[in-house]
């Protein structure tokens, strides 16, 4: 942190958000969002909480800010590996599990942006202002056309549907993380009656059926609506 004590302009509060911004990014790195608490925070910080809540209103607000960067790095460095991975001459077919394969591949080292995703909708648009709830949304609207605009470069038969395969996406991207990452007693309970183990997920195989799933849905319903 800065030696003053006080942010008394706008260049020293940027300084303040920033570090505030990076001590979550290294929690973020030993610890699920779910452990990530204010009061950790700011002790690491080395500000009162009362503080840094001077600077971002909620624990939430901290996380989305973050969860939106994340998410536009992700979509940016997702660009060349799809142009690596989609082959344009492939039947659409080939291409739709192309896609599904590269996005699952790419999300292989983004566990904080997975684990932000899946605590999106249930915890982190809570406890927020609807200024900031506003803010977020829109960039997550911006966030969603980017990736349906990839979509699209490679299955361009998606037509205006895009962009619901791109939140679906998302949503999915969520939705497997926390499934694919059971209780501890959960755990136990597959041990126990290995039967039950048929319930169980492994995010990369699961989710790229599931995104090949959707992406081959879409474009069939793209086709009816011709």
């Amino acid at each position: 942190m800065s030696s003053f004590q006080r942010a008394r302009n706008d260049e020293q509060r940027a300084i303040r958000r920033r570090a505030i911004l990076d001590v979550t990014v290294a929690m973020l790195d030993e610890m699920p969002v779910s452990a990530v608490s204010l009061n950790e925070l700011s002790r690491r910080v080395g500000l009162a909480k009362s503080n840094v809540l001077r600077y971002f209103e909620s624990r939430e607000a901290i996380l989305l800010e973050l969860l939106d960067h994340d998410w536009k790095e992700w979509t940016e460095r997702l660009a060349p590996l799809l142009a690596a991975g989609v082959d344009a001459d492939a039947p659409v077919d080939e291409r739709c599990e192309q896609f599904a394969s590269v996005v699952t591949a790419s999300l292989a080292e983004r566990r904080v942006l997975c684990d932000l995703l899946s605590a999106q909708a249930g915890v982190l648009e809570h406890n927020v202002s609807p200024e900031v709830a506003a803010r977020y949304k829109r960039a997550a609207v911006a966030n969603v056309e980017s990736l349906a605009a990839l979509a699209l470069v490679h299955l361009p038969e998606l037509g205006d549907r895009a962009a619901q395969l791109a939140a679906a996406t998302i949503m999915t991207i969520g939705v497997v993380w926390t499934h694919s990452r059971p209780s501890q007693a959960m755990l136990t309970a597959y041990d126990a009656d290995p039967s039950l183990a048929a319930l169980s997920m492994h995010f990369g195989p699961t989710l790229q059926e599931m995104i090949a799933t959707l992406t081959t849905g879409t474009l069939a319903r793209a086709r009816t609506s011709m």
